[in-house]
């Protein structure tokens, strides 16, 4: 098998491109490397140096002919989303639609996207199934949405096979504290630099946090299940940030000072996925519980 994975060089996608290297695919990596690391990306990976909004980017993918492509690559910072809503659009919504038009210029059969479960916004409800209402509440959920949008019509319109996957909150080695570094990176960053940790709000905010190495199994399966289908990929448990705090204190073994702030725009209060679906369809199941998962990341995370 021949895999493209744009995106290849950040956090969830280099842990990809090693995984399918191991399987014994040819991988080539699509990378602006804006927020990749080189430093991340296999040996055996061939390493294309290019944005997904060019039209060298569609070149390469029809030369390539890839058999698969997995669309990682994207603006994935909510904050950053709110203040340059064009850029965020720009990224998710146009440089989907290249990639695309690619996919489809170079007869791939099949795209897998990774999406958010910030497309349903702050829904209120304990757990969320992929039929529920979708309602973003930042630039970022609503330019995944969108993305998926075109996914499902180009589909329509000219058969392209695709997955959706729509992740939890999704943490592990190597995700940074910038860009879509989410609250483990974020944490584990101050932890090291001695730093107290930031409780934005009251702490009670709750997300379903999924093990980097589980959405790569998810998305592994989807090579050759899930076909049209858009899935949560998720523990289907919710933890709160105050509870994450104590595991990590924990973990780290000594006292942790924390400062409150105010709760951030954009931000969702509640999230936790059903991921039914997902054990259907792809016969997956998450196999990190979150404290195996935190151990881990902290591990990476004081050697760097």
């Amino acid at each position: 098998m021949k895999a493209i994975v744009t995106g290849g060089a950040g956090f969830i996608g280099s842990h990809l491109v090693e995984e399918l290297i191991s399987n014994g695919a040819e991988v080539h990596v699509l990378d602006n490397m804006i927020s990749g690391h080189l430093d991340y990306v296999h040996p055996n990976a061939i390493i294309h140096t290019e944005d997904i909004c060019s039209e060298a980017a569609g070149q390469i993918m029809v030369k390539e002919k890839p058999d698969v492509v997995f669309h990682l690559a994207a603006q994935a910072d909510v904050s950053r989303s709110i203040l340059e809503p064009q850029y965020d659009a720009d990224v998710n919504i146009n440089g989907t639609i290249n990639i695309l038009k690619a996919c489809h210029d170079s007869s791939v059969s099949k795209l897998i996207f990774s999406s958010t479960s910030g497309v349903y916004g702050d829904l209120q409800k304990d757990l969320i199934s992929e039929d529920d209402l979708t309602g973003p509440i930042s630039y970022y959920g609503l330019s995944k949405l969108t993305a998926e949008s075109y996914i499902r019509l180009f589909h329509q319109l000219y058969g392209l096979p695709y997955t959706i996957l729509r992740y939890g909150n999704v943490y592990g080695p190597r995700q940074t504290a910038k860009g879509e570094g989410g609250v483990v990176a974020v944490f584990l960053e101050k932890l090291k630099k001695g730093m107290p940790l930031s409780i934005h709000g009251d702490g009670e905010q709750t997300r379903d946090f999924i093990y980097v190495k589980d959405i790569i199994h998810a998305n592994i399966a989807s090579v050759n299940r899930g076909n049209q289908e858009t899935i949560q990929v998720s523990t289907a448990q919710k933890t709160s940030v105050n509870h994450l705090l104590k595991m990590l204190t924990q973990i780290h073994g000594s006292k942790v000072d924390t400062v409150h702030s105010a709760a951030r725009t954009g931000d969702i209060k509640h999230s936790c996925l059903d991921n039914r679906k997902a054990q259907q369809s792809l016969n997956w199941y998450p196999k990190t519980d979150i404290f195996q998962g935190l151990s881990e990341t902290y591990s990476f995370s004081t050697k760097k």
